[in-house]
């Protein structure tokens, strides 16, 4: 996979389909990897006539790990106090607009899961010539009143970090079970083979902890939001309970015109069950970008 210069820092991605095909960005959530878009599920996208494009995020799996930034005070951001805060949603953006520019994109249709759709909104909201059409996924609109996660997933965001790769291979695995789809329960074996992979591949909780405050300090987007014209499809799990699905609900409500997909049974995760009906709405999203 190679790496690409773009705002300052380095962006590790993958593309997968013709070159010439329009080109699908897609953002991961909070402390995941490119590696978090399965590669049969883009594969299904890339068999649909689009250009897949996947990156590693900031402080995420190989792109740049950014530790002279420090670890961000979240208690003291949750209470008002920013001055620990590293970068914002605004930084992740301009991250992903740089990687379109490092590849010759002019236009691409967006793609964001959680942290990923606050990201893929500010993209939108910051950079809107570059984006053909735009597609959020289990995430919500920084206003802090909806999208809100039960006690036992907002835990999670609290855990120190692992002190062993033994330990955080099973805290990643019991992480899932608390978010996943409870409609399409993953398999043990499924749990465990992803962890590992991403474990294997990077760790870098610290960074996770700098992507979680740059959404905490990021502005609401909802008035922003408003002005969004791209094409716009939300998708959302009935039972997610890291972003409730009133965060989903919320964000379609606030761009004009935006289709709003809420599937019964799916968490906060992209179960195989549910890529059929995910695929089709991202790319019919694409498709009604094409026809304007």
């Amino acid at each position: 996979m190679p790496d690409v210069r773009s705002n300052g820092i380095q962006l590790r991605y993958e593309t997968l389909g013709e070159h010439d095909a329009p080109a699908l960005l897609l953002i991961m959530g909070l402390g995941a990897q490119l590696i978090d878009w399965p590669q049969d599920f883009c594969e299904l996208l890339a068999a649909r006539g689009l250009r897949v494009i996947r990156f590693d995020n900031r402080d995420a799996g190989l792109s740049s790990a950014l530790p002279q930034l420090g670890v961000p005070d979240v208690r003291g951001i949750l209470g008002g106090d920013r001055t620990t805060v590293p970068y914002l949603l605004a930084d992740l953006a301009a991250d992903a607009a740089g990687l379109l520019d490092a590849l010759g994109v002019e236009r691409a249709h967006v793609t964001g899961l959680s942290l990923g759709g606050m990201i893929a909104q500010q993209l939108t909201i910051d950079h809107p010539d570059r984006v053909a059409s735009l597609c959020s996924i289990m995430s919500t609109t920084g206003d802090h009143s909806v999208g809100r996660p039960t006690p036992e997933a907002a835990a999670l965001l609290g855990m120190p970090p692992a002190p062993s790769r033994e330990a955080a291979i099973a805290n990643s695995i019991a992480s899932s079970r608390v978010i996943g789809s409870p409609g399409f329960p993953a398999t043990e074996e499924e749990l465990l083979l992803r962890a590992t992979a991403k474990y294997d591949r990077a760790y870098n909780p610290l960074g996770t902890i700098r992507q979680y405050a740059a959404a905490l300090a990021s502005p609401d987007r909802t008035a922003a939001l408003r002005g969004v014209t791209a094409p716009t499809v939300v998708i959302h799990g009935e039972d997610d309970p890291l972003i409730a699905v009133s965060g989903g609900r919320a964000t379609a409500q606030a761009v004009p015109g935006a289709e709003l997909l809420v599937i019964p049974g799916m968490g906060h995760d992209l179960p195989r069950a549910a890529w059929p009906r995910i695929v089709d709405a991202i790319v019919g999203n694409t498709e009604r970008a094409v026809a304007r």
